[in-house]
C-alpha cells in the first residue's frame, strides 16, 4: 500500500469511546494502520479535543497530511472541565446523539475529497461500545470493524447480561446485595468461566433498577456488536484462548492484535508518529528519572487509572498500607482521584515516606511498567494497565473499581496466577500484607515467575511472524480493504 497515490489510499475513520482508557489503544491501532498505508481520520469528542490541546499543547493535534483529527459533539451540556465525564450520562448521550453528527462528518469528508487532498472514507473502526458506528458505516456502504478495547473475558461477561435479567438474577431484589452474599452466587452456564461468581461479572449488574442506564446500555451494545464485519481485540491467543473460542461462535471474525503497545513499538518507528500522543493529563518525566535511582524490582508502582475514584478514608488506608510496607513506591494520584474533592495525602504520611516514595499526578505508564526498578503494580485492573503489566512482566495487586475490572482481577488471581486481590473495604493492614507478600513472599515468588512467563508469551505473539502482526495483516486484507478495487472505494 505504501506506493499508492494519495487518492488511492484506503481511508480509515476511528471513533473511540471518549475516555482515556479507550482513546489510548484506539490511537495505537490508528498508527498501525497508518504504517500499513491508510489515510487516518481520528474522531474525538469536542470536550476531549479541548482537553488534549490543554494537556499537550495547541499544535499537538495538527496531525500529519495523512493523519487528521476531527471532532463531533458528545451531546452533553457544554463544560470546560478537565476530568473524565460522568460515565452513565456519557454512555446514554453517545448512544443517542452521536450517529447523525458522525454521518454528517463522513459526508463532509467525502464531499471535500473531490479536491484531491484526501481520499473518501473507505472503512470505519468504532469502539466496541460505540455501536452506532456500525449504523453509520452501513449508511455509507463501507466495512466496519469494532475495536473491543477491554478483555475478551469482559466481553463474554457483558454478553451474559440479557440472560441474567431473563433468569431473574439481575437486577437484585435487595438493596443490601453488596453485603448479604448475593454477589457470591456462582454461575455454571458460561463454559470457559468455571465457577464464576456474580461479583466477577462486569459490575454494571450491581443494581436494583431494571431501568439502570449502564445495565441497559451494555445489553444494547452487545446485541449490536455481532452486526459488525469484524471484531479486533487487544489481547493475544494464549492469554484468553478458551474465552476467545467461546466468543468465536457469537461474534463476527475476531482478530487479536495484542499487546497493542508492543506491536506499535515494533512496527511504528517514526518520530512524527511518536509525537502524536493521547494523554489527557500532563505526563511527568521526573517519574522515570526517579525510578532510575532505584534498585531492580524494588519499587511498588501505584496507579488506579483515569476513572477510578475513592473515598478520603480509602486514600488514607492505601497511604498507610504503603508506608507500613516499608517498600519504595511511585504513586500516581490524579487530581480527581478522590470523589468530590482533591486527593490530599496526610502530612504525616509525606514525612514518613519522603525518602522512599514519590507521588505524582500522571506519568507515561508504559515506560514505568517496563522499567527494571518496578517490582509490583497496585492497580484497578483496567485492561490497558493489565496488558502493560503483563508485557512488563510485573505481578499485580488488584483493587478493581468497576466495569470488567472485576473480571480481569479474577483472571489475574485464578487463571493467570500473576496477581492478588484487595477487598473493596480497603484496610491498611491488608495493603501492607499483600505488598510484602508480592515483593518478598513465597506466594509472591510464584506470581513473579508466572508474570515472567506471560511476558515471554506476549513477546512471542508480537514478534515478526507472531499471531498479532499476522492478524493485523489479515483484518486489513479480509475486512478493512474489502470494498477497495485497486485501492479505490467501490
Amino acid at each position: 500500500m505504501g506506493s499508492l497515490s494519495k487518492m488511492e489510499k484506503p481511508h480509515a475513520m476511528f471513533i473511540p469511546y471518549p475516555a482515556q482508557g479507550h482513546i489510548n489503544p484506539m490511537l495505537k491501532l490508528a498508527k498501525l494502520l497508518h504504517r500499513k498505508g491508510f489515510y487516518i481520520t481520528f474522531v474525538n469528542t469536542e470536550y476531549n479535543h479541548r482537553r488534549l490541546l490543554k494537556a499537550r499543547g495547541s499544535n499537538s493535534l495538527d496531525g500529519l497530511p495523512d493523519f487528521q483529527f476531527k471532532t463531533i459533539p458528545d451531546g452533553l451540556p457544554p463544560s470546560e472541565g478537565n476530568a473524565t465525564q460522568h460515565v452513565p450520562s456519557l454512555c446514554y448521550s453517545t448512544s443517542h446523539n452521536c450517529l447523525r453528527p458522525l454521518c454528517s462528518l463522513i459526508s463532509e469528508i467525502n464531499s471535500s475529497s473531490s479536491s484531491g487532498s484526501h481520499p473518501p472514507v473507505s472503512c470505519v473502526i468504532g469502539d466496541g461500545v460505540m455501536t452506532f458506528t456500525i449504523m453509520a458505516a452501513r449508511e455509507f456502504g463501507i466495512p466496519v470493524a469494532m475495536f473491543w478495547t477491554a478483555s475478551a473475558a469482559g466481553c463474554l461477561g457483558y454478553m451474559q447480561y440479557s440472560k441474567l435479567v431473563e433468569q431473574g438474577l439481575v437486577p437484585f431484589k435487595d438493596e443490601n446485595f453488596l453485603t448479604n452474599g448475593d454477589l457470591e452466587t456462582t454461575i455454571e452456564w458460561i463454559p470457559p468461566m468455571q465457577n464464576i461468581r456474580l461479583r466477577d461479572i462486569p459490575s454494571f449488574i450491581r443494581t436494583t433498577d431494571k431501568n439502570d442506564i449502564m445495565l441497559n446500555f451494555f445489553i444494547q451494545e452487545l446485541q449490536r456488536l455481532p452486526k459488525a464485519n469484524a471484531i479486533i481485540m487487544n489481547t493475544f491467543d494464549p492469554l484468553e484462548h478458551h474465552v476467545l473460542q467461546a466468543l468465536s461462535s457469537k461474534l463476527p471474525p475476531i482478530y487479536t492484535i495484542g499487546p497493542i503497545n508492543t506491536l506499535v513499538a515494533d512496527l511504528v518507528a517514526d518520530e512524527k508518529m511518536e509525537a502524536i500522543r493521547s494523554n489527557l493529563w500532563n505526563e511527568q518525566s521526573e517519574c522515570v528519572e526517579w525510578l532510575n535511582s532505584k534498585k531492580p524490582s524494588s519499587v511498588v508502582y501505584v496507579n488506579f487509572g483515569s476513572i477510578t475514584v475513592m473515598s478520603p478514608q480509602q486514600l488514607v488506608e492505601f497511604a498507610w498500607g504503603l508506608a507500613n510496607s516499608e517498600k519504595p513506591f511511585l504513586w500516581i494520584t490524579r487530581p480527581d482521584l478522590v470523589e468530590g474533592k482533591s486527593a490530599v495525602l496526610p502530612s504525616e504520611f509525606a514525612a514518613v515516606t519522603r525518602e522512599r516514595g514519590m507521588v505524582g499526578n500522571w506519568c507515561n505508564q508504559e515506560e514505568v511498567l517496563k522499567h527494571p526498578a518496578v517490582g509490583a503494580f497496585l492497580t484497578h485492573s483496567g485492561w490497558n494497565s493489565t496488558m502493560e503489566s503483563i508485557f512488563g512482566g510485573v505481578p499485580m495487586i488488584s483493587w478493581p473499581f468497576f466495569a470488567e475490572q472485576q473480571t480481569n482481577c479474577r483472571y489475574c488471581c485464578t487463571e493467570w496466577e500473576n496477581g492478588l486481590e484487595i477487598e473493596n473495604d480497603v484496610k491498611r493492614n491488608d495493603v501492607e500484607k499483600l505488598v510484602r507478600e508480592l515483593m518478598e513472599g513465597k506466594k509472591g515468588e510464584a506470581m513473579r515467575e508466572s508474570a515472567k512467563e506471560w511476558r515471554k508469551k506476549a513477546m512471542e505473539a508480537c514478534m515478526p511472524g507472531g499471531s498479532s502482526p499476522k492478524n493485523l495483516d489479515r483484518v486489513i486484507a479480509e475486512v478493512l480493504s474489502k470494498n477497495l478495487t485497486n485501492g479505490v472505494p467501490n
